[in-house]
């Protein structure tokens, strides 16, 4: 029998050298790079709201956009828009998905000037819906004047409330009540005749539509009755980044910005496809998948003139109705590149 000799320490880290080197070079035959890069990045943690609108990012992080970019993304799902925000203040956060209120990011602003910087937002009209006023099926309602001193419900927030009273008011429904309850109680809500109309967002009415519990009375209310037109872009959620992970991660921000534009492109040409990826990060699934309405998006470097206008419009109603503390210049908190 062939004697093996006993392992001395200079041997046995000999040995150890040999297979971290033989590690190394399979790890750089799999392009460890790429790999060391995802490791070393700054974590970028985007809190986002369930809702459709924020469906670029679901994609992008699904189909691994973010990955090949070399960046390591973290989503941080919250009950609401507010949360986000203020997860973005804290340094909780380092930006927000589609969806999150464009208000709500201003409130923000305001609290601390600099803070966010608005790279893609998701406008909305009477061809793209996201807001709606809806009521029970049976309803008499035929416009909105309808609804004169009724109880009509709205999601939380101030954005949210603030809407819903203005339309009611510029829609001829003087008198009216605003309750606000969460957006995933407002079709039960009618149904059981504790309000008489909600101001709600997508997908409430297709719900309430396929379970034949509620009609659309007005769709597309906020550019109508807010910006004046029917068919104008309304920028009611925005995707942002902070301008300190901008700051302290410059070629990240740039990378993400890019990564997500890439999400972007993909819902726009390929929707059908991109609705499988509402799954998981919202509610929507099922029949309601193929159904629910798909917000339109504008990128940082898309915006004309007249959209500036039309977000500009928007932010002022909030000033003029006290809620921000003075006026806040939308083309300030637009991304630069």
């Amino acid at each position: 029998m062939k004697h093996t000799p006993a392992a001395t320490p200079s041997t046995v880290h000999a040995r150890r050298r040999h297979v971290l080197q033989l590690g190394a070079a399979a790890l750089g035959v799999l392009g460890a790079p790429g790999l060391l890069r995802a490791q070393t990045g700054p974590k970028i943690r985007i809190g986002y709201w369930p809702i459709a609108a924020g469906l670029p990012f679901y994609s992008a992080i699904e189909l691994g956009y973010f990955k090949e970019a070399g960046l390591d993304v973290e989503p941080l799902k919250f009950a609401g828009a507010q949360q986000v925000m203020e997860a973005v203040l804290s340094g909780r956060a380092d930006g927000t998905a589609n969806g999150t209120g464009s208000a709500n990011i201003a409130i923000g602003e305001i609290a601390q000037p600099g803070t966010f910087k608005i790279f893609c937002s998701n406008p909305s009209n009477v061809k793209h819906v996201l807001d709606e006023i809806i009521v029970p099926a049976a309803s008499t309602a035929k416009v909105m004047a309808d609804l004169k001193g009724k109880r009509v419900a709205s999601g939380p927030g101030i954005q949210n409330v603030t809407l819903a009273k203005t339309i009611l008011e510029r829609g001829g429904a003087t008198g009216a009540t605003v309750v606000e309850l969460p957006i995933g109680q407002h079709v039960a809500a009618l149904a059981a005749g504790q309000v008489d109309g909600a101001y709600t967002l997508e997908p409430t009415g297709t719900i309430g539509r396929m379970n034949g519990t509620t009609k659309v009375l007005e769709a597309g209310v906020v550019a109508k009755y807010v910006l004046g037109d029917a068919m104008a872009p309304w920028f009611g959620g925005s995707a942002s980044l902070s301008s300190d992970f901008i700051k302290k991660n410059p070629d990240a921000a740039k990378k993400f910005v890019a990564a997500y534009g890439k999400g972007v492109a993909y819902v726009r040409s390929k929707s059908v496809e991109a609705r499988q990826y509402l799954k998981g990060y919202t509610p929507i699934e099922g029949a309601l998948t193929g159904e629910v309405p798909l917000a339109a998006y504008t990128m940082y470097n898309e915006f004309t003139p007249g959209d500036v206008a039309h977000f500009q419009k928007f932010f002022d109603l909030f000033s003029e109705k006290g809620i921000f503390s003075s006026r806040l210049m939308v083309d300030s908190m637009l991304y630069k590149g």
